[in-house]
């Protein structure tokens, strides 16, 4: 297996400093080793609830934040603590989408000023810098001739595929998208999402992809992994993931997806997840999720359970259970509170 990207044991920590003299009070952990790897030219989706460390991850990942410890290997090159030279390169070999099309663009640059600056940055296509600008907004789906306007002058959607056309600028192996459709209209979502996946067949692009919406993870992922308080707690094959889910936290989120069928949706159970999610600064021990979890036992608090495989894919739970997301018939089981 050619492995692009490869993050093992990554840990990262926020300190909270309070009071005049600004003393630390307490620790975020918001990667609690965190590991996995992307074939060349596939795409890893990353799932969760708001605040589990996703968007973290990412960033962790394209060097924005340093981590506190474990590695990040692009193409078998550890990066994690880059500096100078080597760290340029790191960032031009992998780019990141972000969630605001507008917020990551400067409003006081034009398109072409904004696609021309990383290859100034990277010493790129010195020769022909205009000529690759419309190149780009062609392959993003736009025309080269509105290169001259500002951000301002665009569509969300389009704002975005100008976000996309900066990441490709610099011809990278792996893209970090970090919810790249969640601010857009579903009409629009659609088609970033099928340019996405077009310029990743054209190019070889290996995509690490955040989300909160499963179906626009399952829409366009090969592998999921799914986040919780800082920790993967499944991961597998995307088919296997969303057909037949091992961990309850996995089963709960799928449980919510709206399914267009009719008669199924009727049928189907729900799992409500009671409580709400601990706090990062302090999260529970053993099995973080135990405190919402309606298997958790002595066990679960006292013990971590380590990520292993169990059917199709793998799961950190004590007591994992295949479960079909979208039954077939609408009798129960033995699972919690349902609606």
């Amino acid at each position: 297996m050619n492995v692009a990207l490869e993050v093992t044991d990554l840990v990262k920590r926020y300190p909270i400093r309070s009071g005049l003299l600004r003393r630390r009070t307490g620790t975020v952990h918001a990667l609690s080793g965190v590991s996995f790897t992307v074939p060349r030219g596939t795409t890893l989706g990353i799932v969760g609830e708001s605040g589990c460390g996703k968007s973290t991850l990412g960033r962790s990942i394209v060097r924005l934040h340093a981590v506190d410890s474990g590695t990040i290997r692009l193409d078998g090159e550890a990066i994690e603590a880059a500096t100078g030279a080597r760290l340029r390169d790191a960032r031009r070999r992998v780019q990141m989408v972000f969630q605001d099309p507008f917020a990551s663009l400067n409003p006081r640059m034009t398109v072409r000023s904004v696609l021309t600056e990383p290859l100034e940055i990277h010493g790129l296509h010195a020769a022909d810098r205009n000529a690759r600008v419309g190149e780009l907004l062609e392959m993003v789906g736009l025309d080269p001739s509105h290169a001259n306007r500002y951000p301002h002058e665009f569509s969300g959607g389009q704002r975005q595929r100008i976000g996309i056309a900066r990441a490709l600028a610099v011809e990278p192996d792996v893209i970090v998208l970090d919810e790249p459709v969640s601010a857009l209209d579903v009409s629009v979502q659609a088609g970033v999402l099928n340019k996405l996946k077009d310029l990743q067949r054209q190019l070889g692009l290996t995509y690490v992809f955040i989300a909160h919406d499963l179906s626009v993870v399952r829409h366009l992922s090969d592998h999921v992994a799914v986040m919780y308080l800082g920790k993967i707690v499944e991961s597998g094959p995307a088919d296997e993931l969303f057909s037949r889910p091992q961990h309850p936290y996995t089963q709960a989120l799928l449980s919510a997806v709206p399914i267009p069928d009719p008669r199924l949706e009727r049928s189907r159970e729900r799992i409500v997840l009671h409580g709400d999610v601990p706090s990062p600064v302090d999260p529970p021990s053993g099995c973080r999720f135990r405190t919402r979890c309606w298997k958790a036992t002595d066990l679960c608090a006292r013990e971590e359970p380590l990520l292993s495989r169990v059917g199709g894919t793998s799961a950190a739970c004590h007591y994992p259970e295949t479960r079909e997301a979208v039954p077939q018939t609408g009798s129960p089981d033995e699972t919690p509170e349902r609606i």
